[in-house]
């Protein structure tokens, strides 16, 4: 019965969510060694800081990071971590899957995130942009519409929803005209990723991943270039630097793990969306969103069923 792992990306934050975590000294211990490597005070960041602080991409993509690698140790504690099919990441969310797969330390990841958002941050800062959700409508058209605006795709999530990206009054124009069908939703992300405007961030942040070591993956892992297991751990990293810029292909990945017959899905913290796009693009398969402790026990019910 295979049972995958999914890490989410940004724009899953809110204020204080990491809250019930922190009650419990180890995961509190757990995360203070994690901002050390992030140098940002994750603690303050996941508790008390208010939705525009942590909306800033240099503070938002490190927090959803390590709440992630944070949940995945209490996951797969006990022992569980045999009973893991796969992982996968959804955009930032796949250098926390690297350290489940064995490619990256904690350390290394949360270094990497750091470089990457802030590298992410000064590109989105050049020119105001942002991004968009689209559900529903026609993809042909949609790719059309954003043409004649200046706009492009960014992550192509599945189940009838495309995250679009560019300049701001471009956005607002898509909202005011969308097409036929489509409704349009502004999110909480300060840039338009994974777009030819973070090709500054690609360059930084290779600089410094040439730089860290990887090992190959341990657990099957897939990436979001175009939803293919990747085997050499360098050859992820590489894909995760170039993904920077270029479109999240989610649609496919979760293409991938209904061809892998997955029968299970686990979503880390900050979770809700990625379980939520698996309803509908993975019907049928159990779902647990882990948003707090309190949700650790039926994941790992789900991943015990699996052994």
């Amino acid at each position: 019965m295979p049972v995958v792992i999914v890490a989410p990306g940004q724009g899953s934050q809110t204020p204080g969510f990491l809250t019930p975590w922190l009650v419990e000294p180890a995961f509190a211990d757990h995360l203070d060694a994690l901002s050390d490597a992030a140098e940002l005070d994750l603690r303050a960041h996941g508790t008390q800081s208010d939705a525009d602080t942590i909306r800033d991409t240099a503070v938002a993509q490190p927090l959803i990071v390590a709440a992630s690698i944070l949940s995945l140790a209490a996951v797969l504690s006990e022992g569980r971590r045999g009973r893991l099919h796969g992982i996968a990441g959804h955009s930032v969310g796949e250098l926390a899957a690297a350290t489940g797969a064995g490619i990256l330390t904690e350390a290394t990841a949360m270094t990497l995130v750091r470089e990457r958002s802030r590298a992410m941050a000064s590109a989105a800062a050049q020119v105001r942009t942002g991004m968009s959700a689209v559900l529903g409508g026609d993809e042909s058209t949609l790719q059309e519409r954003l043409g004649e605006l200046g706009l492009f795709p960014a992550n192509f999530n599945g189940g009838g929803q495309v995250v679009v990206a560019g300049e701001l009054p471009a956005l607002d124009a898509l909202k005011a005209a969308p097409p036929r069908g489509a409704r349009v939703i502004p999110l909480q992300v300060a840039g338009a990723f994974h777009t030819r405007y973070m090709a500054p961030a690609v360059e930084a942040l290779r600089a410094v991943a040439d730089g860290v070591e990887t090992a190959d993956p341990v657990v099957r892992i897939w990436t979001n270039r175009d939803g293919s297991r990747v085997t050499s751990g360098r050859g992820f990293l590489d894909l995760v630097v170039g993904q920077v810029a270029s479109p999240v292909r989610w649609d496919r990945t979760m293409t991938s793990l209904a061809e892998e017959g997955v029968t299970g899905l686990i979503e880390l913290a900050p979770a809700g969306a990625l379980a939520g796009l698996a309803r509908r693009g993975l019907p049928g398969v159990p779902t647990v969103a882990v948003k707090t402790p309190d949700d650790l026990a039926a994941a790992h019910e789900l991943l015990d069923a699996a052994a």
